[in-house]
């Protein structure tokens, strides 16, 4: 019988991921499945270590300092060093491969083919392999070698084009939305494969590529253009077309209000002491209240009127759990915020000497198996000899030797 008062196992406990990648996407997408349960190894080569190893910003003490933003995406992982420029290295990466379930790479297409460690390669190792690739462009297509980043995805996927006000310069979204989205999205493509080949044997490359992660997230974009031929711009605060779905201003800030549906306008109409407007034959409807003119003249006037007179606190505590009304809240507020905590979405992680690095936590909310996301990352190369020992099964002289020819650091 299972004592339940000691932790349960993460839900992807028994799960072996060799974690090959760099800065956000892939290293991000390894993090979700260490706080998930499974053992994420950070495999980095000791002459050029993950870059984002140097982004602020840091945790210090003296002259030591640590990088927060390469904590929050590698914490609970393994780390080893290894040159795989190396024949003995590639060969130390294959032997790790034999017992992995999966590999995240976020090198351009061709880059570990070139190596001599592409997927043809390691599949014929471990037939059972997940081998993950998120790039630019895709593994395939005319476009698959450009480089890419963030900009390049947001820009390639029509996010760009949309985001901003009317009549102004595009405008890119405000964080890396185009490494986060394909982060997701192999996430799920990962754990769909991982599936297919605990029940049949069979491993495969899941093929994730930032541009078509973005493309994705442009809701009616596609169909809108498809179908009517219109060409999405950007809209400001304002939804395309759900209307009132934006920003307002209220006495000390603004707020979301969005109150479009003939249940929710009531609602609201009675909420601010207005409950003549519910029977105006002009705006009594959700399709009329979407019409951009009527919209414009008619329903935004009254809605600022509504808010105009109150603070975004008194406005909350007005709608409550009757009319979707939010304030605008900075990063600090959401942090501070006591629902943040309710929530255990900041965890602290403890440093030593470098103090304690409060970061996000885990969105993912599991009754059984619960996430672990508040741990440390790893130092370069820290868990080198426990992961060739337990993994490859080295014993120490193998280790001796391979730090003696400079293969591992």
């Amino acid at each position: 019988m299972t004592d339940i008062s000691l932790p349960a196992p993460g839900a992807l406990n028994g799960v072996t991921v060799l974690d090959l990648s760099r800065v956000l996407a892939g290293p991000y997408a390894a993090q979700m499945f260490a706080d998930l349960g499974a053992t994420v190894i950070k495999i980095e080569n000791p002459r050029d270590p993950d870059v984002s190893r140097g982004f602020p910003p840091y945790l210090t003490d003296g002259d030591e300092e640590f990088s927060a933003y390469y904590a929050q995406y590698n914490r609970g992982k393994l780390g080893v060093g290894l040159d795989l420029a190396s024949d003995a290295g590639k060969e130390v990466l294959k032997d790790l491969v034999r017992s992995a379930d999966v590999l995240v790479e976020n090198f351009r297409p061709g880059t570990m083919a070139k190596l001599g460690v592409g997927y043809d390669v390691l599949k014929e190792i471990n037939p059972k392999l997940v081998y993950t690739a998120i790039s630019g462009y895709g593994q395939t297509g005319s476009r698959s070698r450009r480089p890419a980043f963030d900009n390049t995805a947001q820009a390639a996927g029509g996010l760009w084009s949309m985001s901003g006000y009317p009549g102004q310069p595009p405008v890119r979204v405000g964080v890396t939305i185009g490494d986060l989205s394909a982060t997701l999205f192999a996430v799920i493509g990962t754990l769909a494969a991982l599936r297919h080949a605990e029940a049949t044997g069979v491993g495969q490359l899941v093929d994730v590529a930032q541009v078509d992660s973005i493309m994705a997230l442009t809701e009616t974009a596609v169909v809108d253009y498809t179908v009517e031929g219109k060409v999405a711009e950007p809209a400001g605060n304002q939804h395309s077309w759900v209307k009132p779905y934006e920003l307002f201003d209220c006495a000390d800030g603004q707020v979301f209000f969005g109150a479009y549906t003939d249940k929710l306008w009531n609602a609201a109409c009675d909420l601010f002491g207005t409950p003549e407007v519910k029977a105006d034959p002009e705006i009594d409807t959700m399709r009329k209240r979407l019409v951009p003119e009527v919209y414009d003249r008619k329903v935004k006037p009254i809605v600022v009127d509504w808010l105009a007179g109150y603070t975004k606190a008194e406005l909350e505590q007005m709608a409550g759990d009757v009319v979707p009304l939010t304030a605008i809240k900075t990063i600090g507020e959401v942090v501070d915020d006591p629902g943040t905590a309710e929530r255990d979405m900041i965890v602290e992680a403890d440093y030593g000497d470098l103090g304690t690095l409060r970061m996000f936590g885990q969105p993912i909310k599991l009754s059984a198996t619960p996430a672990t996301p508040a741990r440390t990352a790893n130092r370069l190369a820290e868990h080198a000899d426990q992961v060739l020992a337990d993994l490859a099964g080295y014993d120490a002289a193998r280790i001796a030797e391979l730090r003696a020819a400079g293969v591992l650091p």
